[in-house]
Formats: structure tokens, C-alpha cells, sequence
């Protein structure tokens, strides 16, 4: 069976930073890209970063380039991302997704199956 767990999410003032990590169990993580996306109150999900099989090539949407760090740890079939400087904007559920062979930008549309979420709310 197919499960991927988010954790780490939490309140967290804006500028700050927190780290998410996905366990993932029930499929080899090996041959398969991985992402994160993100809903915010009353929008739809969307993209947030997506890393390749190997770790080797990795995919960010403009709202989160260069401050947004997506990595994984196949032996220990762990996908994090790493979130600094974050704003307001930043709240929403995270959601670890399995893609393809490869990462297809940030598209939602190429995860196929997520996890439950974890809550990350930035605010003062």
C-alpha cells in the first residue's frame, strides 16, 4: 500500500523557518520523482517543488524559488523540504505527492497519489 506521511509542520512567524519531511513506505522510492504542493485557504493545490528519482534535478515554482530547498534521502525513504524567510502567503496544508520517472516543473497534474498534509501557518 502506497503511504506517504507528512510531518513538521507548525506556526511559525513570518521571516522564519521550518523543515517538512514525507516518509514514504509501500513503493520504492528510487524510481520515482517526488513533490510537495500546497493548499491555501480557499485555493486550489498547487506545485511547490518536485525532485527527480536520483535527487539530481529539482523544480521549484517562482513563489518559493530561492528560499524553498526540496531534497531526499532514498535509503531512508525520506523526501524534506526545507522553508526559509517565509510569509503569510507560506500558510497552507503541504502535501507530499509521487510523480513520474521524472519531474515534469512544478505541474500538479503529474502526482498521482499525496499524503494527508501537514498544517503550516505563518503569522505573528
Amino acid at each position: 500500500q502506497v503511504q506517504l506521511v507528512e510531518s513538521g509542520g507548525g506556526l511559525v512567524q513570518p521571516g522564519g523557518s521550518l523543515r517538512l519531511s514525507c516518509a514514504i513506505s509501500g513503493f520504492t522510492p528510487d524510481y520515482y520523482s517526488i513533490g510537495w504542493l500546497r493548499q491555501a485557504p480557499g485555493k486550489e493545490r498547487e506545485g511547490v517543488s518536485c525532485i527527480s528519482p536520483e535527487g539530481l534535478s529539482t523544480s521549484y515554482s517562482d513563489s518559493v524559488r530561492g528560499r524553498f530547498t526540496i531534497s531526499r534521502d532514498n535509503a531512508n525513504k525520506t523526501v524534506y523540504l526545507q522553508m526559509n524567510s517565509l510569509s503569510p502567503e507560506g500558510t497552507g496544508v503541504y502535501y507530499c505527492a509521487r510523480g513520474f520517472y521524472y519531474c515534469s516543473g512544478t505541474s500538479v497534474s503529474q502526482f498521482s497519489q499525496w499524503g494527508q498534509g501537514t498544517q503550516v501557518t505563518v503569522s505573528a
